[in-house]
């Protein structure tokens, strides 16, 4: 199955990017430490997947999973005591799935220093309907240059995603071929 629309199915009216757009924040606590003291790359990769949710779910008005997340990306350490703020939006929508992008932005608690970006993601949530069967989703209606420019960069993501998958399952039936068993 494809993720490009058909002729035969009615046009889904689009949304606005500013329509699904959150912002989900949290301070950490020594609860979400890691060994070296830090906040565990896992409890903010799970914040990354909270937001993207929303959004997912706002966007596509229902249930959406999560498909893949690419590019998870830590630039800066977490530490205790940072106010962490995870905003996500629509980047790009196909026939039943979204990219959701998200940036991670920490500052600390107690200071009025600006917030610095550290980490970013980009994830795809398949919207789903009762029974986990794929629905269809709005598409997206990007408003500001930077929306159309992530837009056109997660079209880009999308083709490496497909010819990456592509080429393992390629790979993966010619060693089935030549009798390698994985």
């Amino acid at each position: 199955m494809t993720d490009q629309a058909t002729d035969m199915e009615p046009d889904i009216p689009g949304k606005p990017t500013s329509a699904s757009r959150t912002t989900l924040s949290h301070i950490m606590t020594h609860n979400d430490t890691n060994l070296l003291g830090t906040v565990h790359g896992g409890v903010i990769m799970k914040l990354v997947d909270d937001a993207a949710g929303a959004v997912a779910g706002r966007h596509s008005g229902g249930p959406a999973v999560t498909a893949s997340m690419d590019e998870m990306a830590f630039l800066e350490p977490v530490r205790v005591g940072d106010l962490v703020h995870v905003k996500a939006q629509v980047n790009w929508t196909g026939r039943t799935s979204m990219e959701i992008g998200v940036r991670v932005l920490a500052e600390r608690w107690n200071e009025s220093a600006p917030a610095t970006q550290v980490g970013s993601a980009y994830l795809v949530f398949a919207a789903v309907d009762a029974d986990g069967k794929p629905r269809r989703v709005p598409p997206v209606l990007p408003e500001t240059d930077r929306d159309r420019r992530r837009c056109q960069e997660a079209q880009i993501r999308r083709t490496h995603r497909l010819a990456r998958r592509r080429a393992i399952r390629e790979l993966r039936e010619q060693r089935a071929a030549e009798g390698f068993e994985d």
